[in-house]
C-alpha cells in the first residue's frame, strides 16, 4: 500500500533564496534588448495626461488648495501622476509579462527545471516588475525637471517612494496573475480596481472636494498614501504622518506578495 503524497500547506513561510537573482537578470536582459521602445511606451501615456491635463486644463484651473497651500495644477497633476506611472507600469509588467513568462511561455516551468524554487520566481518577479517602475518614473521626472515643474533637492527621497509603490502594486498584481486563465481576466482588476483608484487618490483633483464616506474610503487606497509622501516633495515641503503612510504601503506590499505567492503555489500544486 503507497502512502499518498503529503501536500504542503501553500500559506507556508516565503522560501527565497539568491537563486532569485538570475531570474531578475534573466528578465533584465531579455528587457534590454527592447528597453528603448518599452521606455518610450512606458512614458508616453503619463505624458500625454501630464500636457493635456496640466497645460490645457491648468490654463483654465490655475492652480488649486492642497493641505491650506495654494499650488500651481501642472505641480499638483505632476506629483500625482508620476506615483500613478509608477503603479501602471510595475502592473502591467507583474500582470501581463508575468503571465507570458508563467502560463503562455512557460519559462517559469523551464526555471525550474534548474535548481530555482518557485518562491525565488515569484519574488524575483515582483522585484523585476517593481525596478521596471523605477525606471519608467526615473525617466519621467527627468522630463518633468526639464519642465521646470520642480526642482526641490526632496525629490531625491521620492525615489524610493516611488520604487516601493512599485513593489506594492507588482505584489497587489501577481495575486491576479495566479488566478487569471488568460489576458481578458485582467480587464476586471484595471476596471474595477486600478481605475477607481486613480481618481480616488488625490492624483487628479484634492480628495478635499469628495463627500466624506468617499475621502473616508478613499484613506484605505494604496495609491493615496504614496501621493500623499510624494506631492509634498515636489513642493519642497516634508510630508506629514509619513510613518502611517509607509507602515501602510509595506503592509500592502508585505500581504499582497505572500497571498499571491500562495496562490501561485496552490496554482503550480507545490
Amino acid at each position: 500500500m503507497t502512502t499518498p503524497a503529503r501536500t504542503l500547506n501553500p500559506w507556508r513561510r516565503p522560501q527565497i533564496t539568491r537563486r532569485f537573482y538570475p531570474v531578475f537578470l534573466r528578465n533584465f536582459m531579455v528587457w534590454r534588448t527592447l528597453a528603448i521602445p518599452s521606455l518610450v511606451g512606458n512614458i508616453a501615456e503619463p505624458l500625454i495626461w501630464l500636457v493635456a491635463f496640466g497645460y490645457g486644463m491648468g490654463a483654465l484651473v490655475g492652480s488649486v488648495t492642497y493641505q491650506g497651500t495654494t499650488v500651481p495644477y501642472i505641480l499638483f497633476l505632476a506629483s500625482g501622476s508620476i506615483c500613478m506611472s509608477a503603479m501602471n507600469a510595475a502592473t502591467f509588467e507583474a500582470l501581463y509579462s508575468a503571465f507570458s513568462r508563467m502560463h503562455v511561455q512557460k519559462t517559469w516551468d523551464g526555471i525550474m527545471n534548474a535548481p530555482v524554487n518557485l518562491d525565488s520566481v515569484v519574488f524575483a518577479e515582483m522585484l523585476w516588475a517593481s525596478f521596471k517602475a523605477l525606471f519608467t518614473v526615473t525617466a519621467i521626472l527627468c522630463v518633468m525637471l526639464a519642465l521646470g515643474i520642480s526642482h526641490s533637492p526632496k525629490l531625491l527621497l521620492a525615489w524610493p517612494i516611488l520604487w516601493g509603490t512599485g513593489i506594492v502594486f507588482a505584489s497587489i498584481a501577481l495575486i491576479f496573475n495566479a488566478l487569471a486563465k488568460g489576458y481578458d481576466f485582467f480587464t476586471y482588476y484595471f476596471t474595477l480596481f486600478l481605475t477607481p483608484m486613480m481618481f480616488l487618490s488625490g492624483v487628479f483633483f484634492p480628495l478635499e472636494q469628495l463627500p466624506g464616506w468617499v475621502m473616508a474610503f478613499a484613506q484605505w487606497l494604496p495609491l493615496n498614501h504614496a501621493v500623499s509622501l510624494v506631492r509634498p516633495l515636489f513642493m519642497d515641503q516634508w510630508p506629514e504622518q509619513v510613518a502611517l503612510h509607509v507602515i501602510t504601503l509595506i503592509i500592502y506590499a508585505v500581504v499582497g506578495f505572500w497571498i499571491a505567492l500562495a496562490l501561485t503555489r496552490r496554482r503550480f500544486k507545490l
